[in-house]
């Protein structure tokens, strides 16, 4: 990403460069937050090759894995071996089966949270960090804190790019041109054959011996992939240990059959700056039949991802799906996947609803383009319908294939190649997958298995997305319907209130606010959070707002003590935090009661913004002959009266005082300026308090501004 006043992550390089030769990393990354989207992008990137990585490009911040954990608990992950990646990240452990050790840490500064460093060494690495390690960890994320909010505060925030920014490998030492032909003299002396991959598995020198034993000249291979330009090694085991020798940095061997009986060993020594490969000749106790027969000779074989990097992707991409809920989550974690996995350009995800072909998201497409295609009738002969209703799916490498099945077809997308899945659940189709690519492609018929194969996996998650929405729905249709719509008008007063839910599936918060006009001049505030996210805490939030309406008007701390006698009669096995307020807007004071409720803020007209420690009282719901105590307060024109739920302060790893103390200086920055200030000031909290860490609870706000003193009516 660029533009006017961004920074790209280039500046976050030297520190990290500096770090990976310090702590001995095999594995550097950074992951930036940004402010617009709960994903950690990767940015940084080092020691390992992006195609390996592209699968956790983009992390959702509430999934399950080592960064994200870090970043939303503010805290040092360690995971120690295979065994313990297995118990504690299953999904990763899945999709990368290999021996290491890796550390990740939050980068913040203060209570402003910019995203994760994700340190990668060697399986020999102690089981644990050392005290040295620990701070050189901190020491690295406080230096990119540092950065990270420099660059924001002086307007050129540092944003990710497309791809990641790589950092440079680090070698031992550069050779000369002398020193490097007495590196090929060494090397064609040695028995067997002797080979050179770079980081990203290409082969950058070939001896003598090893062309031989490969049976392949050594112009045809220098530059190639091994499991791409040799057909008898484009089964997994050769991309597998290429795999696990990048990010293991153990050596690993294996052995395969060069048609048609010669069996040869290949023995990996990794490091930072590639892998070191022995070739020779070996005998088998078991003789296997190639996957694929041999090539003809001089026939030349189109670069293609090896099969392993399929079977990885695939399972990436089960694993990642049986943590999507929404729909949403289906087509981002779909887009995320799917293009650099398979090298499509873009994709458009459609489902059938009320007899159209309905584009439910896409990604590579613009939205003009979309909307011309959304809501295709199901009775129109396009590949997309047409893979919906037979359920067969559809491959064309060129517009000319597509012209040939569809005579009256246009290119409207200025893509080359077209792949059209019909997404089938339980034996019904249930919408189409389309993937498009920019040069002619020839889809091999082992690339349209996985494809396939792939469809049918989203089909299901696809399915039970839609279920998922379908209750969410209802349940946040309850909850709405529990909260004030609107909030009175009472003259004299500018007020705003925000609520955002943190849940997920069927689990609805108990956060909740209310402001009552009582009389021309009097009205009464409330805010308060019920134990729990379940029907019950929602079911039990409406009986608290009935109860506090009932009593409104009477002192705070009776209508606390009222509604406690209500609940604890009640009782629900649930507590709820309330603060009730009353205001005279007459006398210019309000009157405070608190029930275990976080301190309201106050801003006083000349900026001076202060948390108010009310006397402490019992939450509702536990004593029924629980007291609580009234505290009056000056509350002029012109200040600012601002009410909350935890889940405006609360984080993992924050101290609730410092997050309270942050929030009252934002405040007290937000300046109420105009007729509806309160709205802007509103949306600046909710904005901080999204900035300074990622929240895991529902918000709820209330916000009062007395503007001027009312006129009774006569």
């Amino acid at each position: 990403m660029s533009g006017p006043g961004v920074v790209g992550p280039q500046a976050l390089a030297s520190v990290l460069v500096e770090a990976a030769r310090e702590s001995g990393t095999s594995v550097t990354a950074v992951y930036l937050l940004p402010p617009d989207e709960p994903v950690l992008q990767l940015a940084v990137l080092g020691g390992v090759p992006w195609e390996i990585s592209m699968p956790w490009a983009r992390v959702a911040l509430k999934s399950s894995s080592p960064v994200s954990d870090a970043v939303r608990e503010r805290r040092l992950v360690w995971v120690s071996g295979q065994e313990e990646l297995a118990r504690r990240y299953p999904r990763m452990a899945l999709v990368v089966p290999y021996r290491f050790t890796l550390a990740a840490a939050p980068i913040a500064t203060g209570t402003d949270t910019w995203g994760g460093l994700v340190l990668q060494w060697p399986a020999s690495h102690p089981p644990r960090p050392s005290p040295r390690e620990r701070e050189e960890i901190t020491g690295v994320c406080h230096r990119l804190g540092q950065l990270l909010r420099k660059a924001a505060d002086g307007g050129h925030p540092i944003r990710p790019a497309a791809e990641p920014l790589m950092l440079p490998m680090l070698r031992r030492r550069s050779a000369g041109p002398a020193e490097a032909q007495g590196a090929v003299d060494f090397a064609e002396r040695l028995p067997g054959g002797s080979c050179s991959l770079d980081v990203d598995g290409r082969i950058t020198f070939l001896s003598t011996k090893a062309a031989e034993l490969l049976g392949t000249g050594i112009p045809d291979l220098l530059g190639a992939k091994p499991w791409e330009a040799l057909r008898w090694l484009a089964g997994p085991a050769a991309e597998d240990s290429y795999r696990a020798a990048m990010l293991s940095r153990e050596p690993v061997s294996f052995i395969a059959l060069r048609p048609p009986d010669r069996w040869l060993s290949f023995s990996l020594v990794p490091d930072a700056s590639g892998i070191s490969v022995r070739i020779t000749p070996t005998h088998s106790a078991h003789a296997h039949t190639p996957v694929t027969p041999p090539p003809r000779a001089g026939a030349s074989l189109p670069a293609a991802p090896g099969r392993a990097a399929f079977l990885y992707d695939l399972m990436h991409l089960a694993a990642t799906l049986t943590e999507a809920v929404g729909v949403r989550d289906v087509v981002d974690q779909v887009a995320d996947q799917i293009l650099p996995a398979f090298g499509a350009a873009a994709l458009a995800l459609m489902t059938a609803e009320e007899g159209r072909l309905r584009i439910i998201g896409y990604r590579g497409y613009t939205a003009e383009l979309m909307e011309r295609f959304d809501a295709a009738p199901l009775t129109s002969d396009t590949p997309a319908v047409r893979a919906l209703a037979t359920g067969v799916p559809t491959f064309f490498g060129t517009f000319a294939d597509l012209k040939r099945a569809y005579p009256p077809a246009v290119l409207q997308d200025a893509m080359a190649a077209w792949a059209f899945l019909p997404l089938i659940t339980s034996g019904r189709p249930v919408g189409t997958l389309l993937l498009a690519y920019e040069r002619p492609h020839p889809f091999a018929p082992e690339e349209r298995a996985v494809l396939i194969s792939t469809a049918g996996l989203i089909a299901q998650a696809l399915d039970r997305a839609r279920l998922y929405d379908t209750k969410q729905q209802l349940a946040h249709n309850l909850q709405a319907g529990l909260l004030p719509h609107t909030l009175p008008h009472v003259a004299g007063l500018d007020v705003a209130a925000r609520y955002l839910p943190a849940t997920r599936g069927m689990d609805v918060g108990g956060d909740f606010y209310d402001l009552i006009r009582l009389d021309p001049t009097t009205a009464a505030a409330a805010i308060g959070d019920v134990q729990g996210h379940n029907v019950n805490a929602a079911a039990l939030m409406g009986q608290v707002r009935t109860a506090v309406h009932a009593t409104a008007g009477a002192a705070p701390d009776e209508v606390l003590a009222r509604t406690n006698r209500l609940l604890t009669d009640l009782d629900p096995d649930l507590f709820t935090s309330c603060l009730y307020v009353h205001l005279d807007l007459s006398a210019h004071t309000a009157c405070l009661a608190t029930a275990g409720h976080p301190p309201p803020l106050l801003r006083h007209p000349d900026g001076r913004t202060e948390a108010l420690h009310l006397p402490p009282g019992l939450l509702l719901g536990i004593d029924p002959d629980a007291d609580y105590e009234s505290t009056e307060i000056p509350l002029p024109p012109g200040s600012v009266l601002a009410l909350y739920t935890d889940g405006l302060v609360e984080a993992p790893g924050i101290d609730i005082d410092d997050a309270v103390d942050d929030l009252a200086r934002a405040l007290a920055r937000a300046e109420p300026v105009g007729p509806h200030a309160m709205d802007a000031v509103a949306d600046t909290l909710v904005q901080h308090a999204r900035r300074s860490a990622p929240r895991s609870d529902d918000i709820a706000l209330l916000l009062i501004h007395p503007t001027a003193t009312p006129t009774p009516s006569p």
